[in-house]
């Protein structure tokens, strides 16, 4: 089953919540841990133009469990609601072989 978690985070306490072993993306990053990481990066990317983006496969490397963090001007005014929707349908294809994804923006 697909658990989705969609939390609003404000942005100063945005890095003081994640464990310090958290990799982070800036958008000329090229270093992935697997090929998901980077395919669900991409897509992201090209959609929001995010001003902070991590992607993190939380599954082992098995590519079943991914971790989303994102911030983007598209969001402002959204409710977390559309926001979740907004992600989950730019990432239509890649949820279908994904067992949990956890979206935070």
């Amino acid at each position: 089953m697909l658990a989705l978690v969609l939390r609003r985070i404000a942005r100063p306490q945005l890095a003081t919540r994640l464990p310090a072993v958290s990799r982070w993306y800036s958008p000329g990053q090229t270093k992935f841990s697997t090929d998901g990481e980077r395919a669900i990066y991409e897509k992201l990317t090209e959609r929001f133009k995010p001003s902070e983006l991590h992607v993190e496969d939380v599954s082992g490397g098995c590519g079943t469990f991914y971790q989303i963090i994102i911030a983007s001007d598209q969001f402002k005014g959204l409710p977390l609601v559309k926001q979740q929707r907004l992600v989950n349908e730019t990432l239509k294809q890649e949820i279908q072989g994904i067992h949990g994804l956890q979206v935070r923006s």
